[in-house]
């Protein structure tokens, strides 16, 4: 019975333990449980903070885009206005020229119908004037006539009275008065034919040379469009952030302009051979399809080898073409150069074989050395394929060039005074300076109207009367030189200094002009005073 009861009691003991552990079990996996719970709160409130964060980045970003989106709409829209406008504004560009050429064509027609009618007048008052003197002649000679008989019935009278001797003398007198005074006709009315004769042949002179060498001008700009097979090929060439653009430009020395213009890409440059090896490198790179800077300065390279070739090529063509022998190879050189050295879009080396052969010409007529007058406007503007690199004008320029490669006086002075920058010893200089203007003025040669023309001589004048203290201002020379003339009461001799170099700055500044413009101030004090 003790034992059954000690085993109930140890069982009822059992049972309690048991109990606590389970309690404390119980308790320990509640613990563990919450702990979970509350991880797997805080696991979820970070993870919706990181979401919102997202969420937020992403409309950000998205609202970036949008921004973008329309900013390259409006970009591309305004682009496309602004390419309507530039189209537009060159199709009036080119109706303004075709006017200007029509009007140009009107003008020469209505000139040569003026000069037309001015000759035919002039005919009809000259057939008048003979006319009106062949009958004073008829009367002249009628009394002539008469006089002549009564002076003779006079002179018999007189000798009758002489003895023979006084007779003789008196006779011989006579006849000598009448020989002097028709001799003295003769003398005049010959300088007045020669003087006609002279005046007839200068302008047939003149006339033969424009008539027997009329070549068609070659018309260039400062810019060259290239034509790009497609608009990948315009991203090619611009390459990864500009730099195929950048080493293109550094090794060529131009300016590439890749715009939206569909199909092209613009090379600018002052520099006529710069832009040509620009133009040649350029379509070279485009049909190889190997745009890179390596290539680019290897392919540059190579077309200025080849523009030099061809520039000495052409150079000794055109002393042949000119049949101008025994030239430097240098001068030959810088002759074909100006192949591609323009002035109001007449081509200088066709100006310059067409005022060689002009000289000839005209030298021929003159009975002077047709192949130094030859030689002489050949090289008459030299100095402008150096111009853009040397300091001073083209004639200086030409002429120190010429002067170091073994050329004479007279075509050294022919090349330094075709402007009348110099005076003339010879009689080729004089000869140059009108074969220049003949091939400059005649019509077609030159682009510039003259409207145009005369615009940039207002333009010129009105700069120089602009400055304080001017009180007159001339264009002359076509333009290459202004005189001013300043006020000696308010303008000093220091001052003038000032006034020609502030004109010189506005003038280079606000104008475009072949070559340069030389600017002279004149200042003159004059007193005067009255003895009476």
């Amino acid at each position: 019975m003790l034992q059954v009861e000690i085993a109930i009691l140890m069982t009822v003991v059992g049972l309690a333990a048991g109990a606590g552990l389970a309690v404390a079990a119980l308790r320990f996996l509640g613990k563990q449980a919450i702990g979970s719970a509350r991880q797997q709160a805080e696991q979820i409130l970070r993870d919706a903070k990181h979401e919102a964060t997202t969420l937020q980045k992403q409309l950000e970003l998205d609202a970036r885009n949008e921004i973008a989106r329309r900013r390259e709409e409006f970009e591309r829209q305004t682009e496309s206005t602004r390419n309507e406008m530039k189209e537009m504004e060159q199709r009036l560009t080119k109706r303004e020229d075709n006017l200007d050429r029509k009007l140009d064509v009107l003008t020469t027609k209505e000139r040569y119908l003026d000069d037309l009618e001015a000759k035919v007048k002039q005919r009809e008052t000259q057939v008048d004037a003979r006319q009106e003197e062949l009958a004073k002649l008829v009367a002249e000679q009628k009394q002539a006539i008469e006089k002549n008989v009564q002076e003779q019935k006079q002179v018999l009278l007189r000798i009758s009275n002489l003895n023979p001797e006084d007779a003789r003398k008196e006779a011989l007198r006579l006849v000598e008065q009448e020989i002097q005074h028709e001799a003295a006709q003769v003398i005049q009315r010959e300088m007045a034919r020669a003087e006609e004769e002279a005046r007839e042949n200068s302008l047939k002179i003149t006339l033969q040379a424009i008539q027997r060498y009329a070549s068609e001008h070659t018309a260039d700009n400062t810019v060259t469009t290239i034509a790009i097979p497609s608009d990948d090929m315009k991203g090619r060439v611009i390459g990864r952030e500009g730099r195929n653009i950048r080493a293109f430009e550094k090794a060529t020395g131009v300016d590439v302009i890749v715009d939206d213009t569909p199909g092209v890409v613009v090379v600018s440059c002052f520099d006529p051979v710069r832009r040509v090896v620009a133009a040649e490198s350029l379509r070279k790179l485009l049909e190889d399809g190997r745009i890179h800077p390596a290539r680019i300065e290897e392919v540059v390279e190579q077309m200025q080898k080849e523009i030099e070739r061809r520039i000495i090529r052409v150079g000794k063509e055109s002393a042949i073409e000119a049949n101008v022998r025994g030239l430097h190879p240098k001068v030959q050189e810088m002759m074909g150069r100006l192949q591609y050295r323009t002035s109001y879009g007449q081509n200088i080396l066709k100006h310059s074989l067409e005022v060689a052969y002009l000289c000839q010409v005209i030298a021929d007529e003159l009975g002077l050395n047709g192949d130094m007058a030859r030689r002489c406007g050949f090289l008459h503007d030299i100095g402008k394929a150096m111009d853009h690199e040397m300091e001073g004008g083209h004639p200086a320029i030409g002429m120190e060039f010429c002067k170091k490669h073994g050329e004479s006086e007279e075509v050294l002075n022919a090349i330094a005074g075709h402007h009348n920058d110099i005076p003339a010893i010879s009689p080729y200089t004089p000869i140059v300076m009108a074969a220049d203007t003949i091939s400059g003025a005649r019509p077609g040669a030159r682009r510039e109207t003259l409207e145009k023309y005369i615009k940039r001589l207002e333009q010129l004048e009105g700069i120089a009367t602009g400055m304080k203290g001017v009180r007159e201002a001339y264009a002359i020379q076509a333009g290459r030189e202004v005189r001013v003339i300043v006020d000696p009461d308010s303008v000093s001799d220091v001052d003038c200094n000032y006034i020609a170099r502030d004109i010189a700055r506005r003038v280079s500044e606000e104008m475009t002009f072949p070559g340069e413009i030389r600017v002279t101030v004149l200042r003159e004090m004059r007193t005067v005073e009255y003895a009476r």
